[in-house]
């Protein structure tokens, strides 16, 4: 899990040249924010918790601004 987290912060850094630290990447990007729980509302969704995954994914949109329906796939790193 956290090698995850640690993969997503270093790609904001090789993707945005205005990041500075870490710190800052993860306070201040709404778009890891939203992978973030994303990955929560997707784990719900898979166990067929559809309600809690939704629930997820609105609170998600309404933080971030950014809505990705939790049985989306193919976010994040290819495997």
């Amino acid at each position: 899990m956290f090698k995850t987290l640690k993969e997503d912060i270093q790609t904001v850094f090789i993707k945005d040249p205005a990041a500075k630290n870490a710190l800052e990447v993860i306070l201040c990007y709404p778009g890891l924010h939203a992978i973030w729980l994303h990955r929560i509302a997707h784990w719900f969704y898979k166990k067929k918790f559809y309600t809690i995954a939704r629930i997820l994914s609105h609170t998600n949109r309404h933080i971030t601004d950014i809505e990705i329906h939790p049985g989306a796939r193919e976010i994040g790193r290819k495997n």
